[in-house]
């Protein structure tokens, strides 16, 4: 074959979405390859539609999908796996545009997690993108294509300086509807290439529909966040909103071609259609919210981010979006009052339990709450959450800069205080991630962690353990692994620090630790913090009311 024009392709563990679960494709970042399939059930095969084209790939590769079939036509753009390169892969074709989620596995939640098999692992979605980038297609036809690395995680590619050694001649960092046709045209005319291209955010008017379904049913609904956090880049540019047809012409190109599941993206679902001041606008969720549950052929809606604050705001807003949430929540747990035992999921970002370091890094993700309200805020939004059958699913960073015992004992506290609740917190290393305004700042490091930090990292794991999978096999695989796993190799790696935390994780008995860690779960002490009956907004930040909207 002479191949396509245009080839845009992404890696199997990126295009995944074995079990419908977004759980198990994060772990193929966080996963050794050589020990994977002993760890987890994972898959990375993905569905091919009849002509070897991707029958699912990451919503960004289908953005720019749209974008060049609008401009090159249908006939001169494929989009398929690594396996299928061969068959799109030609002396006619020009370009190959390759997407890049996290192909180095180095982000906060994933950088993390392979280093306990040692230091050198590699997990298996930088296998699965080695795979793909080196692939015999391309370097085959390398001397007539232009290869144009673009998404989330191209920034790795520049900082592990693996650009050359690829053979990529351009990387696009950020987001690039306005770019895309421009830069395109000028690989198949054949000319050099910038070696980088930094984006900045689109109008609205420049993101195109989708053509064809994107993994997991993907559909955005907001780009952008502006609340400030200082370690995320997305944290720095205002929010916006998708208009509401273009969301559900979204949801109908997954369902026309097999989705049953929308996974509704965004980084924060309390700000779309915001007001002023980051001002929560109930009915426009609810509407939104139900118009693509009502789409036909929709069986499950699905939510990745949001922020605690405008939970604890707006405390019916929750009982109120459950009628979507949870009622066509594809998740089930049997401490769920709902009559199918469905919960919604929330990935919420609780960070730190100290005010300092919360007041010198992410003041605005409470606001309109004062950065002191922070822990009853969390401890009110989960109770809230909870009891309306969402269990959230939160991230904690571990050793921000400057991080003290002081600071680790106040996230300890609060992690005592939320025992018991239906959740599953994530604890991740600090990473100074590019375009942020701690980029310049030192990454965490598992041999730095100090015995307070190891105590918190695996007490949270304690937490996830026991509401997902407290059964007596699991205890006892863990009873007998764990202290294993320390003699063997975890005391040579990271040092004896992680011993007792360890040995927490493996349901040691808590008097056995006594003394040796900072929580006793053996004693009846109170917590230091408490869930408030009420957390007020202080006077000078109440906000005006929004109309209220028909739903």
């Amino acid at each position: 074959m002479r191949g396509r024009t245009i080839v845009l392709a992404a890696s199997n563990s990126e295009s995944s979405e074995y079990m419908k679960s977004t759980w198990r494709q994060m772990l193929l970042a966080t996963l050794p390859t050589q020990y994977a399939r002993f760890i987890s059930d994972i898959s990375v095969k993905n569905e091919v539609n009849p002509d070897g084209q991707a029958k699912y790939v990451p919503n960004g590769l289908r953005v720019v999908e749209s974008l060049l079939v609008d401009h090159f036509g249908e006939e001169n753009v494929a989009v398929c796996y690594p396996e299928q390169l061969d068959l799109f892969v030609g002396p006619d074709t020009k370009v190959v545009g390759i997407h890049a989620h996290n192909p180095l596995g180095i982000t906060f939640a994933t950088d993390v997690y392979a280093q306990f098999y040692g230091r050198d692992v590699e997990p298996v979605n930088a296998t699965e993108f080695r795979k793909l980038i080196l692939h015999p297609a391309l370097k085959k036809h390398k001397d007539h294509i232009k290869i144009i690395v673009g998404g989330p995680g191209s920034w790795q590619i520049e900082k592990k300086n693996l650009q050359d050694a690829w053979g990529i001649d351009c990387i696009v960092d950020g987001e690039a509807e306005d770019v895309v046709v421009e830069l395109f045209e000028a690989a198949v005319r054949g000319e050099q290439l910038p070696r980088r291209v930094e984006c900045h955010s689109p109008k609205l008017s420049k993101i195109p529909t989708i053509k064809h379904r994107a993994t997991f049913g993907v559909v955005e609904i907001t780009r952008g966040c502006g609340r400030g956090c200082q370690f995320c880049s997305v944290a720095l540019r205002a929010g916006k909103s998708l208009p509401l047809e273009h969301i559900i012409e979204n949801t109908r190109v997954q369902v026309a071609e097999g989705a049953d599941t929308i996974l509704l993206t965004t980084e924060d679902l309390f700000l779309y259609e915001q007001g002023p001041r980051f001002q929560t606008n109930v009915p426009a969720i609810k509407r939104m919210l139900q118009a693509v549950a009502s789409v036909p052929g929709v069986e499950h809606v699905l939510l990745t981010h949001g922020t605690m604050a405008p939970v604890v705001l707006e405390p019916n807003m929750i009982e109120e979006l459950s009628e979507v949430a949870v009622n066509k929540s594809l998740h089930r747990h049997k401490k769920s009052t709902h009559p199918e035992k469905r919960y919604a999921n929330l990935f919420v970002g609780i960070e730190t339990a100290s005010v300092r370091l919360f007041k010198q890094y992410m003041k605005g993700k409470c606001y309109p709450f004062r950065p002191e309200q922070w822990p009853d805020v969390i401890l009110k939004g989960m109770e809230i959450l909870n009891k309306n059958n969402w269990f959230p699913f939160c991230t904690w960073i571990v050793g921000l800069p400057g991080e003290t015992e002081e600071d680790t004992k106040e996230s300890l506290e609060l992690l005592y205080a939320l025992k018991g609740s239906k959740w599953c917190v994530v604890p991740t290393l600090f990473v100074p991630l590019e375009d942020t305004r701690l980029e310049d700042k030192e990454s965490a490091k598992f041999v730095k962690l100090t015995d307070l930090q190891w105590e918190f990292f695996f007490t949270c794991w304690r937490y996830n353990l026991d509401f997902y999978y407290d059964y007596l096999h699991t205890k006892l695989k863990f009873a007998i692994g764990i202290p294993i796993y320390y003699y063997l190799l975890g005391r040579k790696l990271f040092g004896k620090g992680m011993k007792y935390p360890l040995y927490r994780l493996a349901h040691f008995p808590e008097r056995w630790m006594r003394g040796k860690l900072y929580l006793d779960f053996s004693s009846n002490r109170p917590p230091k913090y408490k869930v408030p009956d009420k957390v007020e907004v202080p006077e000078h930040r109440l906000r005006p009311q929004l109309p209220v909207l028909t739903v």
